[in-house]
Parts: structure tokens; C-alpha cells; sequence
């Protein structure tokens, strides 16, 4: 089977967030998730639940790897746990600081749907912080159901802040 193309987004707001999202990038690599192209980074604004809470950097990737869907989302969450971020017990808040947070945003030109994941991801036509990257890496990306991205960032209004921050993060030797 050949690799296949998926989209990843990634956001720290925890100590050193470009660290963060490159230690992201360079876990992925050890397990068989391969960036091929990396957006700038950016800083923005808190959304969600939790708005009193330090800025985001978010960069998103794209990503060949031989895994499936589900396999791909145990991969991003085995990061995201061996850079220490938590999604149970009493510090656990939803929306709240985090260290790493890796997402499955889109996944191999198709949908998908299972116990843990939903793909594209639900929140994707909704978020400048997660669009304005994608489209830097490819500004023809659309969704399985063929929404153009460009056309779903052009709809929204600025409620967030995003603001380019720094050059794309580092890509693995292969």
C-alpha cells in the first residue's frame, strides 16, 4: 500500500510552543507519520470554552504515513501524551492550557467516521487558526464533500486573532 496524504494541526500554549510543535513533528516521524510540508507558524487567539488562557502557536502539516485513520489518531495522541499533555484527572480542563494538542483534520481525500475519530474534523470549516495554515500549505484543499477551504475562510467572520508568527517548522530527514 502506498503512503497516503493526510493534514494535521498543531497548537501549543505552554511553555516553549515552537519547541512544542517541532518535538510534535520530530514524534510523528519516529511513528511512521512523515511531515512533508509544514505551514508558518502563528499566533492566535484562545476559542472555545476557555478564553482567559495564554495565546496559541499553531502550525499545520501535511503528512504521508502508512497508517489508517484510527492508526494515525493513536500515533498523534501517543505525541501528544510523551509531551505531556493530559486529557483526564482533575488538572484536565476541555479547551484549557495544553502543552501539544495534534489533530486529524483531513485524512486521505475521504471521510471518516469511528468511535474516536471524526474526519474531517468537526470543527475545521469553523476555525481561522486552523484554515489560514492549511491554506498556506495547499490553497486548493477542500473537504471529501468538496467545500473549498478557501471558500469556507472567506465566509467567516474575525472572531479570532491569528497572526503569523514564524517561519514553518523543521522537516524530518527520511
Amino acid at each position: 500500500m502506498s503512503a497516503g496524504l493526510a493534514h494535521l494541526g498543531l497548537g501549543s500554549n505552554l511553555g516553549d510552543r515552537r519547541g512544542q510543535l517541532q518535538a510534535a513533528v520530530d514524534g510523528l516521524a519516529e511513528r511512521g507519520v512523515f511531515a512533508v510540508a509544514s505551514s508558518s507558524t502563528y499566533e492566535t487567539d484562545p476559542v472555545g470554552d476557555v478564553l482567559d488562557q495564554p495565546q496559541f502557536l499553531n502550525a499545520c502539516l501535511a503528512v504521508e504515513t502508512e497508517l489508517d485513520a484510527d492508526a494515525l489518531l493513536v500515533a498523534c495522541k501517543d505525541v501528544e501524551r510523551a509531551l505531556g499533555r493530559t486529557t483526564e484527572g482533575p488538572q484536565y480542563v476541555h479547551h484549557g492550557p495544553r502543552p501539544i494538542d495534534v489533530d486529524v483534520l483531513l485524512a486521505f481525500g475521504r471521510e471518516h467516521v469511528s468511535e474516536r475519530l471524526t474526519v474531517p474534523h468537526p470543527g475545521l470549516l469553523e476555525r481561522r487558526f486552523v484554515l489560514i495554515p492549511l491554506l498556506e500549505i495547499d490553497f486548493s484543499l477542500a473537504t471529501p464533500g468538496g467545500v473549498a477551504l478557501a471558500d469556507a475562510l472567506a465566509a467567516l467572520p474575525v472572531t479570532e486573532g491569528v497572526r503569523r508568527e514564524g517561519p514553518p517548522l523543521t522537516l524530518p530527514a527520511r
